[in-house]
């Protein structure tokens, strides 16, 4: 199968029932829209039918009953990962290109990733690896697990042929579910990657690379300490990305005021050979050591999500995010005249 098969024909010709479409006014105002024959998109001036969309090229111009004009276009993946379902924390785009660039995720690898949450890394692993690539992903909760499953089918089209998920403990299936020494990259994304260490160096192959993203400092501190303790990879690296737009109107070239800051730290590092040990960096001395107590605050608290900031979706919201993910299948579905599967629980 060609590596750009999956999800290619989406993004080209005009727009189709099901295509998620992003509506843009005169003041620069963003909503996107999932099209589906005889709907409509209402807006305080106006609204615009679906049907005005369906077949249209994309990148036109459609105006609200009103008259204001909207641009439509497809949305790229940034703007897909910032408007899609999401009952997790979604590793931001900026990031993304970070891990498969940085990671070096090239078509054909063989990927495992660790905490799918909403699928939005996982997006960008699968453009990365092609179809003759894999990416097995390993997710601890059932509804994050479907809620990613929905928005990948979304935004390729279809469920796509390089992607495996499994729901638990990493490290309890890794072992079962992939050959030692078989992988080119291990991605974790959770909360204390630093347990995963010994399972990750096993799975991957000589040379290959683990990515952590984390969000505090602390467990960056972590992780590091348990690569290096492993014995088992290469001095890490570790960085974090900021992003700020620019406002260009004219002369008026400056910064935005608003920017995209902390988000995540990642660190990468390489698995060494079996029979090789890696090389201890030289550093200065420090000038004291760290007590017994500072280690303690350090390391010892257990680390949550309340712990570190973020927001966990309640059970209903997750139900409601279940059944706004596949649209683009149900939506199909009823055009060819066949009864769709449900999406997800019943609301409470």
């Amino acid at each position: 199968m060609d590596e750009t098969a999956i999800g290619a024909d989406l993004r080209r010709g005009p727009f189709r029932p099901g295509d998620k479409v992003q509506l843009t006014d005169p003041r620069g105002r963003l909503n996107t829209i999932v099209l589906k024959p005889g709907d409509q998109f209402h807006t305080h001036r106006g609204w615009i039918e679906h049907d005005d969309l369906i077949g249209a090229p994309p990148a036109c111009v459609v105006a609200s009953t009103s008259g204001v004009e909207h641009q439509a276009m497809r949305p790229s993946y940034e703007d897909f990962v910032l408007s899609m379902p999401r009952g997790a924390a979604v590793v931001y785009p900026k990031d993304s290109a970070l891990i498969t660039t940085l990671g070096d995720v090239f078509p054909g690898a063989r990927v495992v990733e660790a905490g799918v949450g909403s699928g939005a890394l996982t997006l960008a692993l699968l453009r990365a690896v092609g179809d003759t690539g894999s990416v097995h992903s390993f997710e601890r909760r059932e509804e994050f697990a479907t809620i990613a499953a929905g928005n990948i089918a979304d935004f390729f089209g279809q469920e796509h042929p390089a992607w495996q998920c499994t729901v638990g403990d990493l490290v309890e299936e890794l072992p079962a579910a992939v050959e030692a020494g078989s992988v080119d990259r291990v991605v974790l994304d959770m909360l204390a990657p630093w347990e995963c260490v010994e399972a990750a160096a096993t799975a991957l192959t000589a040379g290959g690379m683990l990515v952590c993203y984390v969000a505090t400092a602390s467990q960056l501190s972590r992780t590091a300490e348990a690569v290096r303790a492993s014995g088992l990879f290469a001095e890490p690296r570790a960085l974090e990305s900021m992003v700020r737009d620019w406002h260009l109107e004219g002369l008026a070239v400056r910064p935005e005021h608003r920017m995209i800051g902390h988000t995540g730290f990642l660190l990468f590092a390489r698995r060494m050979a079996p029979e090789a040990a890696p090389l201890e960096r030289t550093r200065r001395p420090q000038g004291t050591e760290p007590t017994e107590a500072d280690r303690s605050a350090w390391f010892d608290p257990e680390v949550t999500e309340h712990a570190i900031g973020q927001r966990t979706a309640t059970p209903k919201k997750l139900r409601r995010l279940i059944r706004q993910t596949g649209t683009r299948a149900r939506i199909e579905a009823e055009q060819a005249g066949e009864s769709p599967e449900p999406a997800g629980g019943d609301e409470e």
